[in-house]
């Protein structure tokens, strides 16, 4: 009974610890989550920074494997080359390794302090960022709490004389040991927890130094597993595998060294600090320390390896969906940008589909028009996979920043699909009757109708821009861009009005379903602008100022 009460304990310990780390993730995610990522891809231009980069986020998030799923989104979109990439990685072991020497040290007294902050501003601040801070302090004092509780727990085993026996057989015994902590780590999807329970461990006497290291190289190797496994969900984007995949191969030439020299690296440690806690911690500070400076300048030719052992793969299905991961979920700032890149391809299909209907006008193409209905079903699948995909994303563990882009991203892609279904079911319906018709149209028609599929797009490249890079003259030009639109039309109604025929009617038609496609397309611009007070229940603010006394309608 007394074997069993103490495994409940460390288990509930443990869980204690882990809810901690949840708390402190989602705390920072919610408060800088757009923030941190922003910042993340901005620094990965080259492998300094993108180590000091790696190291800043993960020591923020205190988790490498949700920095990883980040760096990877990045690597696989090609965004960034590989070799920053894998240096971020580098610098997010650092990060944990930071993490731990800063718990190692007896802050015991310090929990209670960091839970009533934390609850205080939890409840009382009126800021959603101050209250998801103090989730933060919260989250850090459980974890505080949940180290001295397993220190406790942990004391009565010294007197175990069965438990100290096998401990005696592994002492000389270093893979074992790493295993087993290697166990550990990847079932706690984390190498702080994996560290701090070895430094338990070590602190009351029942693990001794070389046994010690050996389950620190083992907890390292353990936690770079987790996000591995989690990127090789979609087996045909297999790019997404290459850092994790290198991240886990730098850990494990990592351990070898570590192994091999594991008599010397325990003699210089103890000279360092032989209390058995800041043994542990500047044993995991070392070991990721000294790989980031052995692997930094092999990095260019590891991701040649891995790019030739993990080559691109396009999906067979242009419908079918490439970046939404649901391991990333976990990680909503990641889950966001992954539909935001699907958003893209659907953005992708729908410049397609202009180009296809432009096409079937000119040259009177049933080809062209067949390819653009393709491109339509490819559209509705895109977006409903988005759309299944953004519901899944747990609101309660988004900031009001993130909320405000899921709701982007979802009217983005609303908005796409709707352009597309007027062009397959209006716009290109129009073509056809040209083609029964015997080209009514005149030359003069037909290249008025070509120029408004050149206008939409280059509006398609503007809403992408206000839609990526929250441009602000995009989304002017966006609703400057509608007034043209509406012009034609009104050119095309006088010219039927004037009884020109059928062609005339035939041209208003294309014109007016050209014009629903450009106002889909411009509403990506107004909630931007909105923000900004520049825009009016009717058209720009500016221009409304710029108008008064002039009677002339503007967007």
């Amino acid at each position: 009974m007394t074997e069993l009460r103490l495994l409940l304990d460390l288990a509930g310990e443990a869980a204690l610890l882990l809810w901690g780390l949840h708390m402190v993730q989602s705390g920072v995610q919610k408060a800088f989550g757009s923030r941190l990522r922003h910042a993340l891809g901005i620094a990965l231009g080259g492998q300094l920074r993108a180590f000091a980069a790696g190291l800043g986020v993960t020591a923020a998030l205190q988790s490498s494997t949700a920095t990883a799923l980040m760096v990877g989104s990045f690597a696989a979109s090609g965004a960034v080359a590989l070799a920053p990439a894998l240096a971020a990685m580098l610098g997010a072991n650092v990060g944990t390794a930071l993490i731990v020497q800063l718990l190692s040290f007896d802050v015991a007294a310090v929990f209670p302090v960091l839970v009533l902050i934390g609850v205080l501003a939890f409840r009382r601040a009126r800021r959603a960022r101050t209250r998801d801070l103090g989730r933060v302090s919260i989250g850090l004092g459980l974890m505080l709490l949940a180290l001295h509780l397993m220190v406790a727990s942990m004391a009565p085993v010294e007197t175990s004389p069965t438990l100290r026996a096998l401990l005696a057989a592994l002492a000389d015994q270093p893979l074992p040991n790493l295993l087993l902590a290697a166990a550990i780590a990847w079932a706690a999807h984390s190498s702080v927890a994996g560290v701090l329970f070895v430094a338990s461990v070590a602190g009351s006497g029942v693990a001794a130094p070389a046994a010690a290291f050996a389950m620190v190289l083992g907890a390292n190797l353990g936690s770079a597993v987790n996000p591995l496994l989690e990127a090789g969900g979609d087996r045909e984007d297999t790019a997404r595998l290459r850092v994790p995949a290198g991240n886990l191969i730098n850990r494990v030439l990592g351990a070898a060294l570590g192994l091999a020299l594991l008599p010397q690296a325990v003699g210089w440690l103890q000279v360092v600090d032989a209390a058995p806690a800041r043994f542990v911690a500047n044993a995991h500070l070392a070991f990721n320390l000294v790989t980031g400076l052995l692997a930094l300048p092999l990095l260019p030719g590891l991701a040649r390896l891995l790019v030739r052992l993990l080559p691109d793969r396009t999906a067979a299905d242009p419908g079918a969906p490439r970046y939404l991961d649901e391991a990333a979920l976990r990680t909503p700032s990641v889950a966001l940008a992954n539909a935001a890149r699907e958003v893209l391809r659907i953005a992708d299909r729908v410049e397609a589909m202009l180009k296809a209907s432009a096409e079937a006008f000119r040259a009177a193409d049933r080809d062209a028009a067949r390819a653009a209905g393709k491109l339509d079903d490819e559209v509705d699948r895109l977006h409903r996979a988005v759309h299944d995909y953004l519901s899944k994303i747990p609101r309660d563990a988004l900031g009001e920043e993130e909320i405000r882009r899921l709701e982007e991203v979802q009217a983005f892609a609303i908005a796409l699909e709707h352009a597309a279904d007027v062009m397959e079911r209006d716009l290109l319906r129009h073509a056809g009757r040209r083609l029964r018709r015997g080209a009514p149209l005149e030359e003069a028609g037909l290249q008025e109708i070509a120029e408004l599929h050149a206008t939409l797009q280059e509006q398609l490249r503007l809403a992408i821009a206000v839609f990526m890079l929250e441009d602000a003259e995009a989304a002017r030009q966006l609703v400057r861009g509608k007034e043209g639109l509406r012009v034609a039309e009104r050119d095309a109604a006088r010219r039927l009005a004037a009884g020109e025929g059928d062609a005339a009617g035939l041209l208003l038609d294309a014109v007016r379903d050209l014009r629903r496609v450009g106002g889909h397309i411009a509403l990506v611009a107004h909630p931007l602008l909105e923000r900004r007070g520049e825009l009016l229940p009717s058209r720009l603010a500016t221009e409304a100022a710029l108008a008064d006394g002039d009677s002339t309608p503007s967007g």
